[in-house]
């Protein structure tokens, strides 16, 4: 049985409203929309390819801005549109992880 969409990347657009570090507080919503409209433009998105997602906190807020990619449970930091762009180029259409944005398996909260 396959699944409706290849992968799905989740982005936390989480807004704290008590001071601490969130990714909202990192643009994360332009890096979604960016993704979104990247995603459509490379014709990834619909059913058996892609579907990009909001997420409210994913708990990996000392990463952040993070997205994560699944079924791949891959988990991403990016600085800005290139970041995404490379993530969109390389994972979501080719399948290879890009190394250098992956968050370190021990940062969490």
């Amino acid at each position: 049985m396959s699944s409706y969409f290849e992968r799905h990347i989740f982005f936390c657009l989480n807004q704290r409203d008590n001071g601490e570090s969130c990714c909202a507080d990192h643009d994360a919503q332009a890096a979604f929309d960016h993704c979104k409209k990247q995603v459509k433009a490379a014709g990834l998105a619909g059913p058996g390819k892609v579907r990009v997602n909001k997420a409210g906190c994913l708990d990996r807020c000392a990463g952040g801005p993070v997205a994560v990619v699944y079924p791949d449970a891959t988990w991403y930091t990016f600085v800005d549109r290139s970041d995404i762009d490379e993530i969109v180029e390389s994972h979501l259409k080719n399948g290879q992880v890009v190394e250098r944005l992956v968050v370190p398996a021990d940062v969490g909260r």
